[in-house]
Formats: structure tokens, sequence, C-alpha cells
């Protein structure tokens, strides 16, 4: 019996009956150990070399340079503008060249680039750096994203998605404990450097274990890698046709989405970048215990990811478990707007409560692309829809640090981050339903 025809339905889903089913089932579960740690490291490297800045900031790095505290905002900001410009150039790349080889690239600039930025002490070279780094890591997710979609079902996607982006709040949180101590014993510019570094070195065990698509892998049986591509090109099929990428990006559910995404980046970039230092004002505390209260958001976050992208698979709904938890996540910063100034311990419990709810939707959220649009124009508006996300993330984190900065309290940054995040609740209630008829399809 071939292999690639002995099942019908997705293997995670089934229960394997015959010797041949198991066989398969053992072969594809291999995915989940080469493909996904691979990309969860990639993912957690590109976020520790990107949210480590917050922690310069808050351990005096205007100080020491001798700038003010607007230009240290817009230095923050500056690594979203150069993300937000090469969006669609970098997913174009990763859909018409190799994806893995792209992310290489990447891996090794961006690592050189962190590492830079605790070296350089003109602030206008610092800037071109931080433009440059943002740059580096505009491939990352489109590319990522992609390669997902090669390795993984309609009935996976959430999940894989979310072990993914998972990279995000779990890099937030060892790092928000780790960078805390490491600037107290070597200072901010050596934890630069130092946390630069494993980038670079992760670049060369990545482009000798991950591959572009199934058939190239050399770990898995050319009969269940065929039954993969097979499945794949199946649910391409039941997508409704988009001819170009013009006629896609103007489709109403994806302008919505990409101001959606910029709404609810510019809440959280703004609170990744930026709770170091509103945690340290609020609680004068030193940096090293900054770090360990900084990572409990963060926590919250990865429970409550995994939760929804298991339930998200398993009732494949996508939208309806994004709206609420950004609704909740919007109204818990309005809480600790409200109460900022009359009790720290009330306020940030408020910001555990929206940091859970701002990374909880994560993996159904990057699953309803794929769903929706054919892999022709998949890629390129992902790229488009993250990219709106940078240009909220340039605009929340600029702005976050701004008011931070010229008010010297943090209650204007959380009516700021708090009205961004419900808005993206609302818009995404106005998106147009998918098809019935494209849905069964899919199912089937």
């Amino acid at each position: 019996m071939n292999l690639s025809s002995s099942m019908s339905k997705p293997i995670p889903n089934a229960i394997p009956s015959t010797e041949a089913e198991r066989k398969l089932a053992s072969a594809l579960r291999k995915r989940w150990i080469y493909i996904l740690p691979a990309a969860f490291i990639t993912y957690s490297l590109a976020y520790l070399d990107r949210a480590n800045y917050g922690f310069g900031a808050a351990a005096g790095l205007a100080e020491t340079l001798h700038i003010t505290g607007a230009q240290s905002s817009l230095l923050g900001a500056l690594f979203f503008l150069g993300y937000f410009l090469f969006q669609i150039p970098g997913a174009r790349l990763a859909r018409t060249q190799s994806a893995r080889w792209l992310v290489f690239t990447a891996l090794v600039t961006w690592g050189s680039l962190a590492a830079l930025t605790g070296i350089i002490r003109h602030f206008w070279l610092l800037a071109i750096d931080r433009f440059l780094l943002g740059t580096a890591e505009s491939v990352i997710l489109p590319s990522m994203i992609l390669l997902l979609s090669r390795w993984f079902t309609r009935e996976e996607r959430s999940r894989a998605n979310s072990i993914l982006i998972l990279g995000n709040p779990v890099t937030v949180l060892w790092m928000s404990i780790i960078t805390g101590y490491l600037i107290q014993a070597v200072g901010w510019q050596k934890t630069f450097i130092i946390e630069g570094i494993p980038s670079i070195l992760w670049a060369i065990l990545w482009i000798l274990f991950m591959r572009d698509k199934p058939a190239e892998a050399p770990w898995i049986e050319s009969d269940a890698a065929q039954h993969l591509e097979e499945k794949l090109a199946a649910e391409q099929v039941a997508l409704e046709p988009v001819k170009s990428l013009k006629q896609a990006m103007l489709r109403p559910d994806v302008i919505l989405l990409s101001i959606q995404y910029f709404c609810w980046s510019l809440g959280v970039y703004g609170f990744v970048l930026w709770l170091p230092t509103i945690v340290h004002m609020g609680s004068s505390l030193s940096m090293g215990q900054t770090g360990l209260l900084s990572s409990l958001p963060y926590l919250a976050g990865i429970v409550a990811m995994l939760f929804v992208s298991w339930l998200s698979d398993k009732s494949l709904k996508r939208e309806a478990l994004v709206w609420p938890f950004l609704l909740i996540a919007g109204f818990s910063l309005m809480g600790s707007f409200l109460l900022a100034d009359k009790s720290f311990a009330a306020s940030f419990v408020c910001l555990v409560i929206a940091g859970g709810g701002m990374y909880a939707p994560y993996g159904p959220f990057f699953a309803i692309i794929p769903e929706r649009l054919p892999k022709n124009v998949a890629t390129e508006i992902l790229g488009v829809i993250n990219g709106c996300g940078a240009l909220g993330a340039f605009v929340g984190s600029y702005l976050v640090g701004l008011l931070q900065s010229l008010t010297g309290s943090s209650r204007a940054s959380f009516l700021l981050m708090s009205v961004a995040v419900i808005l993206s609740a609302l818009i995404l209630l106005a998106l147009p339903k998918q098809p019935q008829y494209r849905n069964e399809l899919i199912k089937s």
C-alpha cells in the first residue's frame, strides 16, 4: 500500500489503525521535533535582540550616551521603521528564493548589528545601526510563517504558529530575569554585546538542520513527505484564486487585518519596550528585581497562548478566539491607567492580565491569512500585515517612551496602549466571514 493514499484524515486528529498508518504518523511526528524547535529558537533570538533595548533604556542608556529622552525613544522606535520598510521585499524573497538561506543570512546580520549596539557611542551611528537591525529582522516572521505553512496542515497551523511566536514571551520572560542581573554585573553595553553573539552561532545549526520543503528533508521518509505535500496542495485547491498582489491588498479582509494589527502592535510593543522602565519607575526596585517582576506578564502570555492555540486547532475557529482576549487586554491596560498613581500593586496586576490577553491570540491570528488566501500571494500579504504591525510598533514604542519622558508618569502611556488594543479588538468584529463552502472544502 502506498502510504500517501493510506489516510484521508489529518494525522494529528486520527487514530492510526494499520501498520502503514502508524508508520506514517510516526514519520510526520518528526516535524514537531525538527522544525518547531528550530523555528522557536530562531524567533526567540530575534526577539532577544530587539527587546533588550528596553532594559538598556531603563539602565541609563540615555545618560551614558548623553542623549535626551526623546532621542532614546527614537532609537527604540527606529528598529521598527527598518522592519516596516522591508516587509514586502523580504516576504517576496522568502517566497521566490530559499527561505532557509534567507533566515541564515538574517541571523548572522542581526546578531552582528545587535552586538554593535553595545559598542557604538555616537547617536546617529547608533540610529543607523538600530534601523539596519530592523531591516535584517524584517524577513523573519514572513519567512517562518511561510516555512510552517509548508510543513503543517490547517488542523495543526495554530499550534505551530503559537510555538513559533512563543519565542516572543518566553524570550522576554527569561531575558527579563537574566538581562536585569547581567546589566547589574557588567553594564548595559557589554550585555548587548553578549546577547548578540548567540544569533551568529545559531545560524550554523539552522542551516544544517532546516529545509525549505518536506521533500528536501533527509530525516522524513519520502512517502510521508509526499503525503504531507499532497494534503497541503489539496488545501490550496479549496482557496478562492487571487490573480495578483494588488488584488489581494485591496480585499476588505486584508485592509481590516492590516489596520487591526497596526493597533494591536502599537499596544504590544509599547508594552514590551517600556515595561522595564514603567516597573522600575513605579516600584523603585533594583534592575535585577525589576527584571524578575517584568517577567510575570510574559508568563501569563505563555500559558494563554498554549491554551488558545490548542482550542483554535480543536475547533478550527480563528477570529472568534482573537478579539475577546484583546478586549480583555485593552480594558486591563485601562485599569492600569486608572490605578497607576494610586497603587502600583493593583496597577501591576492589571499589567499581568494585559500581557496574557495581548499574547493569547497570536496562534489563531497568523492562521487566518493562509486559510483565506492562496500561496501565490499569502506570504506577501503576511508581509503587508506584519509591516503594518511594525509601523504600529514604531508609533507605539516612540510615543510610549516619549510620553513617559515628558510626563514622568506611566498613566498617559497606559491610556494610549489601552485605546489601541481595544480598537484592535473592535476592528476584528467587522472582518468579513469566510464563505462557508470554502470552509467545508478545507475540512474535507
